[in-house]
């Protein structure tokens, strides 16, 4: 039986070995760490449970896919309900909105609390339909690298409709224009940073993001996010998959352009096929020494980083949700300041999650456990214990003003993930989240294809390279390369 080595167990290493697997590969999972997940991990502390990464959970039929395809019953492995809220919006001036799941809700209560009115919001998610229907089979679903891509016709009838993905102006200048109410403009800009980018520079293309949340919706799965990596890793196992964790691959090594296996230490794992889940950035850099780098892709600038705290937090909450967004001010500025000085912005933007709002096993009794995280550059060599020393101060500043509380008090434990430890945990160049970011609209086409053009038998998949970074494209590059690999005979 031919044999496929992994390298990494984040999700998209995960899916793409329970997909060998099937295809009828003696598969192996080399994990640098003592756990599997990359970003979708988990950290206890003190009684609370905090999903590390990722906190938003959507296109879970791509989970799903991986059990039939394997043909098991998603439900005697994992569970996750769909969410009737989306998200709490909350504005400096005093605004407060509630993203409901139900459109023509949501869009009655922006016509009753804002300028803008329920038509605005239907005809920009409809918009963004259209750039959804036009794009995913042709940018999220196949290679982009391969001419056989190109000869669908489907793929063609896209082509023909590349003027309706907006990719010509930004997603800021885009939804300038289609609210009068321009907080509103601010709710939908947010959407660039699901892939590490900025509104005022990626195309409006990214526009097509809400349609995931507003058309497919946003769920949670009943056990947190974490168990998307623990029950993935429990359906490979189930279907042979070998896990190899603290084992860190020193090289891929090949011979006549062709992949032989993989190097533990001074060892020589044999393989006829090797999938590198690790950063497109790291791989060349720490396993392919000897390979010349893609010096222009390798380049590019990378997306944002974050910073989180994650905080034991005493007491309950209510004007809180499992999703909150409590908005910067001056929006550009953020951003400006961001992807300019490189720094993090006085009055930062935000974001709260609160899994035990729906999980009430990740908090003690009367607590709830808050994920709070705030946009920041990758890491340049900033000083970052002066930065978040000044963040953690002005986040609960802001927090303080949005629920009129001081919140300082509840806080009764703290852990903390900056770009430094983002980028050691989880091997991410620089900490940034999604590899390079989207800040021109030829994006799409410049991230790092899925497999190798000088080695056969080499390929890779995560965020780092096509489609892009975030669970559902993370997983779409494991079914690429799933594609392009004939099942053993």
């Amino acid at each position: 039986m031919p044999k496929a080595i992994i390298v990494g167990s984040g999700v998209a290493g995960i899916a793409s070995a329970i997909r060998m697997a099937v295809k009828g590969y003696d598969v192996a999972v080399f994990e640098a760490n003592g756990y599997p997940g990359g970003k979708l991990t988990e950290i206890c502390i003190d009684g609370f449970r905090f999903d590390a990464g990722p906190s938003l959970f959507t296109m879970p039929q791509y989970v799903d896919e991986l059990f039939q395809l394997a043909g098991k019953n998603p439900g005697d492995y994992f569970q996750y309900e769909k969410l009737d809220e989306i998200c709490k919006y909350f504005y400096e001036d005093g605004l407060t909105l509630t993203a409901k799941a139900d459109l023509e809700e949501f869009a009655k209560e922006i016509e009753r609390k804002t300028n803008s009115t329920a038509q605005e919001i239907k005809k920009f998610l409809a918009k963004s339909e259209t750039i959804y229907d036009v794009t995913h089979r042709v940018f999220l679903e196949r290679s982009i690298h391969k001419i056989k891509s190109f000869i669908h016709w489907d793929t063609l009838k896209s082509v023909f409709r590349f003027g309706e993905i907006d990719a010509f102006r930004t997603q800021a200048d885009a939804n300038t224009h289609s609210f009068k109410d321009q907080r509103i403009a601010q709710l939908f800009n947010r959407y660039a940073t699901y892939n590490g980018s900025n509104p005022y520079q990626a195309p409006a293309t990214l526009n097509v993001i809400p349609h995931f949340e507003y058309h497919f919706g946003a769920f949670i799965p009943k056990q947190g996010m974490h168990s998307i990596t623990s029950s993935l890793t429990q359906l490979a196992k189930d279907v042979g998959v070998k896990f190899h964790f603290n084992t860190k691959v020193t090289e891929i090594v090949y011979d006549r352009a062709k992949v032989i296996g993989v190097k533990e230490g001074d060892t020589l794992i044999p393989a006829e096929l090797v999938i590198s889940n690790l950063d497109i950035w790291f791989t060349y850099r720490d396993l392919l020494k000897k390979l010349p780098p893609p010096t222009k892709l390798l380049t590019q600038e990378r997306s944002s980083s974050a910073l989180i705290f994650y905080w034991g937090i005493k007491g309950h909450y209510p004007e809180l949700g499992l999703h909150n967004i409590m908005f910067a001010e001056d929006y550009k500025a953020e951003f400006d300041a961001i992807w300019g000085a490189k720094a993090i912005y006085k009055d930062p933007t935000v974001y709260i999650n609160i899994s035990a709002k729906h999980v009430k096993t990740d908090a003690p009794d009367g607590h709830e456990n808050w994920f709070v995280m705030v946009n920041v550059p990758a890491n340049n060599s900033q000083d970052w214990d002066s930065l978040i020393l000044s963040a953690k101060q002005n986040i609960i500043s802001k927090i303080n003003r949005i629920l009129n509380k001081d919140i300082s008090g509840d806080i009764l434990c703290e852990e903390i993930l900056d770009p430094r430890s983002i980028e050691i945990k989880t091997g991410s160049y620089q900490g940034s989240l999604y590899g390079n970011s989207s800040n021109n609209q030829f994006s799409a086409f410049l991230r790092h294809s899925n497999f190798s053009t000088k080695i056969n038998g080499l390929y890779f998949c995560g965020g780092s390279v096509h489609p892009g970074g975030g669970i559902p494209l993370a997983l779409l590059s494991a079914k690429i390369i799933d594609q392009e690999i004939k099942n053993v005979e």
